[in-house]
């Protein structure tokens, strides 16, 4: 069933973690969002699947019965979650949001012995830290904006002077979003330097940032399901990123979205798994931290060239997009 669907949050088959559909399984899905309710959604309509626990889940997850919601049990806490899972008979854990993968929630699972939907700490760095995944698009080829990254508020700012603006400067670390900076004056981007290095907006997230390339064209997120060595596409989306009417003010995490993206052909969509996904899947598993789970990709298609080009990675299905592309 899993392979010849294409909807992000409908793929999701837990035969293929236990083997046959006559193996029923129980699955703990991890979150409290849209996301988690798409997902939980999906998940309760397999006939692979016995029951779906949702931690700590929503109020619409728990009144539409697509779920049991776990409101008490601390998802940060690894330990917690696997006695839950021994207790209830748990074969499949979903993930839905970054912190924990990045937290390692999935390697403690593994080692307990209980599958995981979702990839290693070492392999979500690839959304935990913004200059891991931009030293991995340099060693291996893939298109990305030009950047730089500091640690000194003098020397990202005499960067900036250099550059010029538009200018975009980034969190390090997660942001819930909101760690990123479209700065269309110079001023604007020596504000967000200081913003980020020396009030500490974003914590210990922020204590390094990114100075990037600002790309002109049209966003939008493409997934992809990774096995550790291949990919096959999933779906595309677009979000409502800024604040304001018309594409004003700052980003932020996504209000609202729809599927597919339109500007994503079947043409652009090969061009984006051959010259973006691949070489990342590969190229993770040429440094030791093999990709497993859902891989997003948030692309700028260039107004001049039309090609695609590479702004961030997240590790997990994306909320909004999970519930459009449902």
């Amino acid at each position: 069933m899993a392979y010849s669907l294409v909807h992000a949050s409908s793929f999701i088959d837990p035969s293929l973690f236990i083997g046959s559909v006559e193996d029923r399984v129980v699955v703990l899905v991890i979150g409290s969002g849209g996301r988690e309710h798409a997902l939980c959604y999906a998940l309760k309509r397999s006939p692979s699947c016995d029951a779906v626990f949702c931690a700590p889940g929503n109020a619409g997850i728990s009144n539409s019965g697509d779920a049991t919601c776990i409101s008490d049990l601390d998802i940060s806490d690894s330990s917690a979650v696997i006695s839950f899972c021994h207790k209830w008979g748990v074969g499949l854990v979903v993930v839905g949001p970054e912190a924990p993968l990045v937290a390692g929630l999935s390697n403690d699972l593994v080692k307990a012995g209980i599958p995981s939907f979702g990839p290693s700490s070492e392999a979500a760095a690839l959304e935990g830290s913004k200059n891991f995944m931009k030293n991995l698009c340099d060693k291996y080829g893939i298109p990305t904006a030009k950047y730089q990254t500091f640690t000194d508020p003098a020397a990202a700012k005499q960067y900036i002077q250099e550059q010029g603006a538009p200018i975009v400067i980034k969190a390090d670390g997660l942001a819930a979003g909101k760690g990123v900076i479209v700065a269309m004056t110079l001023d604007e981007a020596y504000e967000a330097v200081d913003l980020m290095l020396v009030k500490g907006a974003f914590g210990s997230a922020g204590s390094q940032v990114i100075v990037e390339e600002f790309l002109e064209g049209e966003e939008a997120s493409f997934f992809a399901l990774v096995d550790g060595e291949n990919a096959i596409p999933l779906e595309s989306a677009q979000d409502h990123k800024r604040v304001g009417d018309g594409d004003t003010g700052p980003n932020t995490g996504g209000m609202g979205a729809y599927s597919p993206a339109p500007i994503i052909t079947e043409e652009l969509q090969s061009l984006v798994m051959k010259s973006i996904i691949i070489p990342t899947v590969k190229g993770m598993a040429a440094e030791g931290c093999r990709f497993v789970g859902v891989l997003y990709a948030g692309l700028m298609i260039e107004k001049k060239s039309g090609l695609p080009k590479l702004i961030e990675y997240n590790v997990r299905f994306g909320d909004p997009e999970c519930q459009v592309s449902h």
